[in-house]
């Protein structure tokens, strides 16, 4: 009988392998549908697009994928000591992304040649795409800990980002306040004879010391504090897992990317020359899913990647084509560009290190 660990290492094998081929097959299809409308109705160019797909992943499977799993199951040194990005997403970025990305210019390139408006090839293959690489992402963070029981902090990360506070004021408690006044104001340390025992007074003062060095976080530290351990009918509401915001976590992740190539799938601008930049931009935004989530570099490269070049290419659209995005997105990347900057500069200056200004 199979092992349960077994039965989750070929579960997660094959939902990555069906990521991988999937999106590959679907937009090679749809690829082939429009050669064979171009080609006024002839099967063979159909037939030879579906073959081309199965040839090309058969070859990246047993060339690339193959060996490259056998590296990370039996753990060889040259896969172990790579701590700062992922194989496999890199290997699934490459092998599957980037040739549906490039099906989809291409298809819009065939046909602006011939004066059609055949099929943008948007709504299924995009999210199919989008769908296979979050669920890539989601395996791959997820891979160290059980699906049943609780989850244990202690034996694995899932690399959930979250609030990390700078700095925190020190609030004394009231029996500290009061020890610290009575030495402040000369009176005795340590407690008369007469108010009880030598131990009991040294209790005491232990207590009073205890209580002074004691404090919790004030300002806006209230914020992230945890409510305890919850009661009553409704403690069901404070039900948290990592395991599933990991989940949740993936798909917010894509959210920006996602609304860029929705907007190449407008019929005015798939069918111009404004779906290289938006497609090529959005490809080396994806690039970012090859860094480990925790990485420092992560932060320069989603503006250097993404949210930098998304304005550009937003404001650029928005003059052309009028409002085909949300104007909540380019304002979240004029944000995220302000504050990096900001943040991650400016206040290292001279000028901004004052602090008599805030």
């Amino acid at each position: 009988m199979l092992r349960g660990r077994t039965i989750k290492l070929v579960l997660y094998e094959v939902l990555q392998f069906a990521a991988l081929s999937v999106p590959v097959f679907v937009v090679m299809e749809r690829f082939a549908a429009l050669m064979r409308h171009v080609r006024g109705g002839d099967l063979t160019a159909y037939w030879l697009v579906v073959a081309a797909s199965i040839a090309y992943v058969t070859s990246v499977t047993l060339l690339v994928w193959v060996p490259l799993k056998y590296l990370i199951i039996k753990q060889r040194r040259c896969i172990t000591e790579i701590t700062q990005w992922r194989p496999t997403t890199l290997a699934y970025v490459l092998l599957a992304t980037l040739p549906c990305f490039a099906i989809i210019i291409a298809s819009s390139k065939v046909q602006v040649d011939r004066g059609l408006r055949y099929d943008t090839l948007i709504e299924l293959p995009v999210s199919l795409v989008f769908l296979s690489l979050i669920c890539v992402d989601i395996i791959e963070r997820i891979r160290p800990c059980r699906l049943t029981g609780k989850v244990d902090s202690l034996e694995f990360d899932l690399d959930i980002p979250g609030p990390v506070l700078t700095h925190l004021e020190q609030v004394s408690t009231v029996a500290g306040q009061l020890y610290s006044d009575r030495v402040q104001n000369g009176s005795p340390a340590r407690p008369d004879n007469r108010n009880g025992t030598a131990t009991e007074r040294w209790g005491d003062r232990d207590q009073y010391s205890l209580s002074a060095t004691s404090s919790r976080p004030a300002s806006a530290a209230y914020l992230y504090s945890s409510s305890g351990s919850p009661s009553g009918p409704l403690r069901f509401l404070w039900a948290r897992d990592t395991r599933s915001e990991v989940v949740v976590d993936s798909f917010l992740f894509w959210m920006d990317t996602v609304e860029m190539v929705r907007v190449a799938g407008e019929p005015a601008v798939f069918f111009s020359g404004w779906v290289f930049p938006v497609y090529i931009l959005a490809y080396l935004s994806m690039l970012r899913l090859v860094i480990t989530p925790r990485n420092a570099l992560l932060s320069s490269a989603g503006f250097v990647t993404q949210d930098f070049p998304f304005l550009v290419v937003r404001i650029s659209l928005t003059v052309v084509f009028g409002y085909v995005t949300p104007v909540l997105y380019p304002v979240k990347n004029l944000m995220v560009c302000l504050a990096y900057i900001y943040f991650n500069f400016l206040t290292k200056l001279k000028l901004f290190g004052r602090e008599s200004m805030f």
